[in-house]
């Protein structure tokens, strides 16, 4: 819906506040309903703060610097690219946790990453240098959607599955308002009624509901099934973006999506095992 939504000349801020503006009155509205639910554990002041930190990393840069590499890159590859958040997940736990990375997940993490090679060097063939840049700020928010990933789980039982992807989406919405207002001087008026109407989808079907249903999808399965799962996602969107896009991967790029895919579903299933 991003990519649809920049053939009609919109620029990736405009539709990132767009987003954020039909996505903050839902969450408003379910932080109020849920305002007085309690907890296992009690939240601290130190712990909204860190809501606050994540808030701002996890969904404000990685969605700004995914909707700024959309504009430079297929829609199919940026989704190849952001499945790499688990062994980015991987990698920070073992650098901030030190929790060990078996010679399997070394060898998973090492498998996507060749597959990202041989979809990338494809594309750079294709479409040029600006490959380039999409693939660095998809790379981006897969980093940052990793770091909220690492950073967050501790906060989840404080506040409940709830109040906490409420919040933390709350302070994405209002990042994107002051940056818009600093940063922006194209005014967020006067486009196509089709920008509006994707900007509304992209708010309810891609923001709103899968905000929750991630989060209480984890809460209800075990690693293992959720990663089988979330494997559909480079492939559905692939399948969308041919139909509705007239994207199309080559042969080699969707060897290098597969293998990507393999290599994600084998940290994610070893992960659950140890």
């Amino acid at each position: 819906m991003v990519k649809l939504a920049y053939r009609y000349n919109v620029d990736a801020l405009s539709m990132l506040l767009l987003r954020m503006l039909f996505s903050v009155p839902f969450y408003m509205s379910i932080a109020w309903l849920y305002r007085n639910k309690k907890n296992v554990e009690e939240a601290t002041r130190r712990d909204y703060i860190w809501i606050v930190i994540f808030g701002f990393i996890g969904y404000y840069l990685a969605s700004y610097f995914d909707f700024v590499g959309l504009t430079y890159i297929k829609a199919s590859l940026e989704r190849i690219i952001l499945f790499l958040y688990p062994t980015i997940v991987l990698l920070l736990n073992q650098i901030f946790f030190k929790r060990k990375i078996t010679k399997t997940q070394a060898g998973a993490v090492v498998l996507s990453y060749v597959g990202i090679v041989i979809a990338f060097w494809e594309e750079v063939a294709i479409s040029g240098n600006d490959t380039y840049v999409g693939g660095f700020f998809i790379l981006l928010s897969a980093i940052t959607y990793a770091s909220y990933l690492v950073g967050s789980g501790w906060l989840i039982p404080k506040f409940g599955v709830v109040k906490f992807t409420s919040y933390a989406m709350l302070v994405s919405c209002f990042c994107v308002f002051i940056h818009y207002a600093i940063m922006s001087d194209v005014s967020i008026s006067g486009h196509p009624w089709q920008v509006y109407f994707l900007g509304f989808l992209i708010a309810i079907f891609a923001t709103v509901i899968p905000s929750y249903l991630v989060s209480v999808s984890i809460k209800m399965i075990n690693a293992s099934n959720f990663a089988v799962v979330a494997g559909a996602g480079p492939v559905s969107t692939i399948v969308l973006a041919a139909i509705f896009l007239n994207e199309v991967l080559t042969l080699l790029q969707t060897f290098g999506a597969l293998v990507v895919i393999i290599g994600i579903l084998s940290v994610s299933i070893k992960k659950e095992k140890k």
